[in-house]
């Protein structure tokens, strides 16, 4: 399948696309529509020759903003479209082509991930009124982690609530993780091996990949479970919940409010969730700022660190996510509270690995476990794995 194929990933007011042709060295077209449903809807990206774009869409919904989509193609025509799914439960540990059948499980497991599986299916039914014949894809981020063993995604919980419930552990950014382990295995001579992936962004996880396949990783049954994140808590007392209900009076959606949309970067700098602002900060004596950023590389470190019993051996750390390639001072941080497992990061390296450029941070000649910056490419990802699922049909 030569021509390229159209990557979706649908929110309940948006549809960020990218056309990605068969040749990686292929320019892409991609862009946003944000805004959706509301007077200030727009249409922005850039064309193949790299130049911005900004289309104002007044009231549209996501069929309309597909429609404006399709024009800014430059009359490529893609073959398949692959659709970027949050939660694909214990059903799918790969992608699947999309019908009825899939439709239909997709729904069924929305209370999984209420704010998204909803879009997503939008998005779906968006796509097959626009383009009709095309074959369309779903790439699950939770099918990544569905090579996990019992050990690592079941809660110690009664078992009537995983049997009759699926409460478990699920992970998600499956796409980067197995993007960039990949990645590691064709740059780096120790090949596909033990890998400690720590994709940091607004949202953040780690996993343990060993031979391109997830043993485990930070995030649970939902997004929240974790790493310290951009407005997330991650990992709480799970205490927390009924203290806050009974000393404070707080409901369940006010306690969820807080713990996703008020806490993280933002609720420790009592600033901002923006890690570039947080920095800047904190080098300029913010305490709150200081804090924030002390305790997210803590705790990232800290997962790495359980996350290694995972795998046979340790063949090295990759940073990605819009933070982890970007910030040379969290990469310090990190790897300086994991002096045990034998890093010897080139500082030189680290400061000179930023704006999307991947590379090993090593000195010359250390033999230990490496450390590697790789911008993810999600993306990238779906599109390949939406091919492979075409193909393969």
């Amino acid at each position: 399948m030569n021509a390229p194929v159209l990557v979706i990933n649908c929110g309940s007011s948006s549809i960020k696309y990218a056309l990605i042709d068969s040749d990686p060295q292929a320019p892409r077209l991609a862009g946003l529509a944000e805004r959706l449903g509301s007077r200030d809807a727009r249409l922005k990206g850039k064309n193949s020759a790299g130049e911005s774009f900004t289309q104002p869409l007044p009231n549209a919904d996501h069929a309309e903003a597909l429609i404006a989509i399709l024009k800014r193609l430059e009359n490529r025509v893609p073959a398949a479209i692959g659709h970027r799914i949050v939660h694909g439960g214990e059903h799918f540990t790969q992608a699947a082509l999309i019908d009825d059948s899939v439709i239909a499980t997709i729904e069924s497991i929305a209370a999984l991930a209420p704010l998204h599986n909803p879009a997503h299916l939008a998005g779906i039914a968006a796509t097959q009124k626009v383009f009709p014949g095309l074959p369309q894809v779903a790439v699950f981020d939770t099918a990544f982690h569905q090579t996990l063993p019992p050990r690592a995604y079941r809660y110690a919980l009664p078992e009537a609530l995983y049997t009759e419930h699926r409460i478990r552990r699920y992970g998600f950014h499956g796409t980067s993780h197995a993007y960039v382990s990949k990645r590691a295995g064709e740059l780096s001579q120790r090949g596909n091996g033990g890998w400690l992936t720590a994709h940091l962004g607004n949202g953040c996880s780690t996993s343990a990949i060993w031979n391109n396949q997830s043993q485990d990783t930070s995030m649970g049954l939902t997004p929240l479970e974790g790493l310290v994140m951009g407005t997330r808590s991650g990992d709480v007392d799970p205490g927390l919940h009924a203290h806050l209900h009974r000393q404070l009076g707080w409901s369940l959606d006010e306690i969820d409010d807080v713990l996703n949309k008020q806490s993280g970067l933002l609720g420790l700098s009592g600033l901002t969730n923006d890690m570039r602002e947080v920095e800047e900060q904190a080098l300029s004596g913010h305490k709150g700022s200081k804090l924030a950023l002390d305790v997210f590389c803590y705790r990232i470190a800290k997962s790495l660190a359980a996350l290694s019993c995972a795998l046979p051996t340790l063949d090295g750390v990759i940073f990605t996510g819009g933070i982890g390639e970007n910030s040379p001072i969290v990469r310090r941080e990190v790897i300086a509270l994991l002096p045990h497992f034998g890093f010897n990061m080139d500082e030189a390296a680290n400061e000179a690995t930023i704006r999307g450029k991947e590379g090993k941070l090593d000195h010359t000649g250390h033999s230990g476990p490496e450390v590697w910056v790789i911008p993810t490419d999600e993306e990238g990802r779906i599109a390949m794995e939406t091919r492979h699922c075409v193909e393969t049909h």
